[in-house]
């Protein structure tokens, strides 16, 4: 049995990002043990339906856009990119369908910003404006410890690390974060220099939906910590696809 991760493509309108981006999201979930479906953006809904009929898990991985603050009733300011309606159409459905069926969902940087507004909480436009100034949550991409987190005891993540409620040092390429958890959502990881939210999961013990802040893609060859969230990932994907061919699983 073939385990397969739905993956959008990360952006509509930056061929580069992409480019540069998606192969290391592939590289992670293949070295995990299953195989990407990636989803076009310009797809019509009803092919998107049919590509998500035939997958186990979601992951959202990250973007060079921002999503559009009219999503969490805000105004847009200046430092906020602009929002990319094609991805943010796409996750819509990918989060419907990993809700409604219960299949794990990993949300990665701009993923779990979607996932937070999704599940109806709201975020910090721009970090330094909002005067979390203190840690460089951007350094670069070749940065790979830019910043502790310390993550919570009794979470999914602190059972993939030695280090539970110790800190754990994590790569860092974003400027907005989550400001007020979406509905369910605990959150499990924060950078403790300035209080960030980097992490959070599903109040559930039944459905995993785990999303970072960080980019664990990046590292997964060097961290076994990365490693460890996608094995655990696929993992859960591989037994919601045994579950499904049991009958267990029906629409929420």
């Amino acid at each position: 049995m073939t385990t397969r991760i739905a993956i959008p493509e990360p952006t509509s309108r930056d061929t580069a990002y992409n480019q540069r981006s998606l192969p290391q999201y592939i590289a992670a979930i293949q070295s995990a043990g299953a195989v990407a479906t990636v989803i076009p953006l310009h797809e019509r809904q009803d092919r998107v339906a049919r590509l998500l009929a035939n997958v186990q898990g979601i992951l959202l991985p990250g973007s060079g856009y921002d999503l559009d603050p009219q999503a969490y009733g805000e105004s847009r300011i200046p430092a906020c990119n602009e929002p990319d309606p094609d991805r943010s159409a796409v996750d819509e459905l990918l989060l419907q369908d990993g809700f409604n069926l219960r299949k794990p969902i990993l949300a990665i940087c701009y993923g779990v910003q979607a996932l937070n507004v999704w599940r109806n909480g709201s975020l910090i436009q721009d970090l330094k404006q909002d005067g979390k100034s203190v840690v460089n949550h951007a350094p670069g991409r070749e940065v790979q410890d830019a910043h502790p987190v310390r993550i919570a005891l009794d979470s999914r993540l602190s059972s993939l690390t030695h280090e539970a409620g110790d800190l754990v040092h994590v790569n860092s390429s974003h400027h907005q974060a989550l400001r007020i958890p979406g509905d369910n959502l605990r959150v499990t990881a924060v950078c403790p220099l300035d209080g960030v939210i980097e992490g959070v999961e599903l109040d559930s013990s039944e459905h995993f939906v785990v999303g970072v802040q960080w980019h664990p893609e990046r590292t997964y060859t060097t961290s076994s910590f990365s490693r460890a969230i996608f094995s655990a990932f696929t993992g859960a994907a591989s037994n919601w696809l045994l579950q499904a061919r049991g009958g267990v699983f029906t629409s929420a």
